[in-house]
């Protein structure tokens, strides 16, 4: 502001009396650079922040824990309900890895390696290239299909069978798998009856653990086959 003051004084101080003794500024000269001193400076605008950018999805998904791929297939009875529940459960859990029921499909047929299975597979297949068009076109379909090859028929008839004789007895295993195999075989029977089970459980079980595993089951409220709340009948 100073210098705008002296700029203007100088302009006003230079007229055409300077061969005068006295080459001072008239009063109207003086008003016009007190004036312009005065002015009010311009104002220069704010500058303008430009909005901060979004901030950009991160490109990394919440990690996920690994899934586990079924294990392989044979047709053993044992172990067709567990196969088909890990396929299930596995593309419950992915589905995002499969654009349709035939990939699906094919996924779990690779995991039919032998047995029973393999030839399963095999005969679908063989079909396909016969008629070029693949058997089975959707998962509810191959999920029934599955059920009539790998699942007895008379499912109940065969369980009850196998727990009124001898061969679901422990044997070699141990304690917890035979308990895991014999719930399973207790729930296709469709026994349910806390203390049949209990009876039939404890009649299985190796003689040097009947009488260990027969008190916790009957004392333990929390096991899988003595529930809260069951009564237990009259002595």
């Amino acid at each position: 502001m100073t210098e705008r003051f002296r700029t203007c004084y100088q302009h006003h101080s230079h007229g055409p009396d300077r061969s005068t003794a006295t080459s001072y500024p008239t009063y109207d000269q003086l008003r016009s650079c007190v004036n312009c001193y005065s002015a009010p400076m311009p104002v220069s605008p704010p500058p303008v922040t430009p909005p901060s950018p979004a901030p950009a999805a991160s490109s990394k998904q919440q990690a996920r824990p690994k899934l586990l791929s079924p294990p392989n297939f044979s047709g053993k009875w044992s172990s067709r309900r567990v196969f088909l529940n890990s396929c299930t459960l596995y593309l419950c859990l992915a589905p995002k890895q499969f654009t349709c029921d035939e990939e699906k499909i094919f996924w779990t047929l690779a995991f039919f390696k032998d047995g029973r299975a393999a030839k399963w597979s095999k005969n679908l297949f063989r079909q396909e290239a016969d008629t070029s068009i693949f058997p089975i076109q959707s998962w509810v379909d191959f999920e029934q299909q599955f059920r009539s090859q790998f699942f007895p028929v008379n499912a109940e008839a065969d369980t009850i069978n196998a727990l009124e004789g001898s061969l679901y007895y422990q044997g070699n295993r141990t304690v917890n798998d035979y308990l895991d195999s014999f719930l399973i075989l207790a729930s296709d029977a469709g026994y349910m009856d806390p203390w049949t089970l209990v009876v039939k459980f404890h009649r299985g079980l190796k003689l040097n653990v009947q009488s260990q595993i027969a008190t916790m089951l009957l004392d333990d409220p929390t096991t899988p086959i003595c529930r809260p709340g069951m009564q237990q009948p009259k002595g």
